[in-house]
């Protein structure tokens, strides 16, 4: 009886979706281009889904020298499932986070307030109402206040 070669294709399949789902709770989700759509983790999920097959493909196409003919269909189904809950987690259950009751409403006044601007100055409400327009000397009528909703 001939000696059969661990399948390791199978396993880097497995740990790499596995680096994929946890990278994105770890790292990804600190930066806007990587949280809002997860583009890295599917990238890396991608690189996973051929070392799955592969690993499959030999598991049961050449049982007699690789071995995985169990533990292949399990750590694949194992993946999908992680991908799965992935998907489900970044997809649908932060489309369902509560409402903010105290959040301005659209037509309402909006309450006092002081943030930084893009070039990190500070502006306020007030200012934004009282200083006249650029490039003419009329006082605006109100302020478009735009909210971006961010997952932190």
């Amino acid at each position: 009886m001939s000696r059969r070669f661990w399948n390791w294709r199978l396993w880097a399949g497995f740990l790499l979706c596995l680096v994929g789902f946890i990278s994105y709770f770890v790292f990804f989700y600190k930066f806007p281009s990587t949280r809002d759509v997860p583009w890295a983790n599917f990238l890396i999920f991608g690189a996973a889904i051929p070392f799955l097959v592969v690993g499959l493909r030999r598991a049961f196409g050449e049982p007699q020298q690789y071995r995985g003919k169990i533990v292949g269909p399990v750590l694949s189904v194992l993946s999908l499932l992680v991908v799965g809950v992935f998907c489900s987690v970044v997809f649908f259950e932060t489309k369902h986070l509560p409402a903010s009751s105290l959040a301005p409403q659209v037509g309402k006044k909006a309450p006092e307030f002081t943030l930084p601007d893009a070039n990190n100055h500070l502006v306020a409400l007030s200012t934004l109402l009282s200083s006249p327009l650029p490039n003419s000397q009329t006082v605006p009528k109100g302020v478009l206040l735009v909210f971006y909703r961010g997952y932190w």
